[in-house]
């Protein structure tokens, strides 16, 4: 009879069915995991002889083994396949080809439980810190660009309906603003990633006398899980993630929808250069957002990944069940997905697209979004503002009728309208004012936009 592999223990007499094996396997996709399970796997044999469970020259020749698998792997010497089942077991494999009998005590006090655990914190750690650096650019871009358009007018819209003109700076703070919430929010996150499970070995300790807070300062863990049982089965930091990863993902879509609106032909309000944009297979006078759609259609596998892992965990008994292999393939996915999809949109941002100046121009001439300000006007003179709204209706309803915008009628129709208009009321809806009045905090105003960008770049630079 076929011997089960040396992976369990004498308990089992048979092998695994072939199809089985294929299907428990995980190296296919955790080997993602190598480099923090070597950087764990030197914590723990450095503590393991630090507390005598192992001999010091033991602890020296686990190390030096292990930094042996990291240069292998980085050199493409160390290619683990299906029969190691795990990243965990192809490093214990390896490491005991190199050093030998001592190689088999690096498990001591340790469960693949607690090590899987500590693996994905590390990796994730790690993850969130490269996504807060990105979000950063992707800022730093918008900020260039708002920069050079404080006085640049672009219409505002509430329903997809043209609302009130509004600087085209102040648009692009309130994805910064978004943005930067991300930032804040992955950190916050950060806090309850970097706890340690090492230790806490597959659900109730260990017998040996281990230091699980030096195990947590070599691998700058801010602190340890105090209870063996959560430490091994908690996966809220991985769902924490995912959720702030998806809010990411949302943010980029609705930036996304906005580009790809923008760029077509009924708006107009910029174009896609050639470095960013794709063509039709068939008609060759189109450009593509692919940019922006592909960004857009991304969304939906991160909010997938979110609610997969939260059915995952949702009726799982403690503590470790294998169930819980599943959240590293949503997490590196989910890793990846927004780190290239923050990256095309820094790039599309920074050299992909060119504001159609003139268009903006018209664009805020062209409709009647300064109704508003002629109510405003009006409640100025004493007048009451829901008297002065009904009032304004009944202008853009005569407009309308007549063929004309607000800007067209002469002063003895605003009179007729109502004695209270004067001069006064061309400068009033002229589309630079509407906007520069708007000077209340946090407002369109252009003095306004201009404390927000210095204060946002105040926020880049701390």
């Amino acid at each position: 009879m076929t011997k089960q592999p040396t992976t369990w223990s004498q308990r089992f007499e048979s092998a695994l069915h072939p199809a089985i094996v294929r299907f428990n396997a995980s190296i296919g996709f955790d080997i993602e995991l190598i480099e923090y399970d070597l950087t764990g796997s030197v914590a723990h044999a450095k503590m393991l002889a630090k507390t005598g469970i192992i001999s010091d020259s033991e602890g020296e020749q686990l190390v030096n083994g292990l930094e042996q698998i990291r240069r292998e792997y980085q050199q493409g010497l160390f290619v683990p396949g299906i029969d190691s089942e795990d990243v965990h077991f192809a490093v214990e494999k390896r490491l005991t080809e190199i050093v030998g009998d001592a190689g088999k005590k690096l498990h001591t006090a340790r469960s693949r439980n607690d090590q899987a655990g500590t693996d994905t914190r590390l990796y994730l750690r790690d993850k969130i810190a490269q996504i807060r650096q990105q979000l950063r650019e992707f800022q730093g871009v918008l900020l260039d660009i708002a920069e050079q358009n404080v006085e640049t007018l672009i219409p505002g819209y509430t329903h997809l309906q043209r609302a009130q003109p509004i600087s085209l700076a102040h648009y692009l703070l309130a994805y910064f603003q978004m943005s930067d919430r991300d930032w804040e929010r992955l950190g916050d996150v950060s806090k309850r990633v970097n706890i340690s499970p090492l230790g806490c070995s597959a659900l109730a300790g260990t017998t040996f006398p281990i230091d699980r807070h030096y195990t947590a300062e070599l691998l700058h863990f801010d602190r340890i899980y105090d209870n063996s049982l959560d430490g091994v089965s908690d996966r809220d930091f991985a769902i924490e993630f995912l959720a702030a990863a998806s809010l990411i993902m949302v943010h980029l879509s609705r930036l996304s929808e906005e580009m790809i609106l923008w760029s077509s032909h009924e708006f107009g309000f910029i174009s896609l250069k050639d470095s960013c944009a794709t063509g039709s297979s068939i008609m060759p006078q189109k450009k593509n957002p692919d940019v922006p759609e592909l960004v857009r259609g991304k969304a939906g596998r991160v909010f997938g990944n979110l609610q997969a892992m939260l059915v995952v965990m949702k009726g799982l008994p403690l503590a470790y069940n294998k169930d819980l292999q599943e959240d590293k393939e949503a997490l590196f996915d989910t890793v990846k997905t927004v780190q290239a999809c923050l990256e095309a949109m820094t790039i599309l941002l920074r050299e992909g697209i060119a504001f159609n100046s003139d268009r903006l121009a018209a664009a805020v001439t062209e409709d009647f979004s300064n109704a508003t300000d002629v109510a405003d006007y009006l409640a100025t003179k004493g007048i009451p503002f829901r008297e002065a709204y009904n009032l304004v209706g009944k202008v853009v309803k005569t407009c309308l009728l007549g063929g004309k915008l607000l800007k067209d009628l002469t002063l003895e129709e605003w009179k007729e309208l109502h004695p209270a208009f004067e001069t006064d009321i061309y400068s009033a809806i002229a589309p630079q004012q509407v906007v520069a009045a708007r000077n209340s905090y946090g407002g369109t105003g252009f003095e306004q936009v201009r404390k927000s960008l210095t204060a946002a770049r105040d926020r880049l630079n701390d």
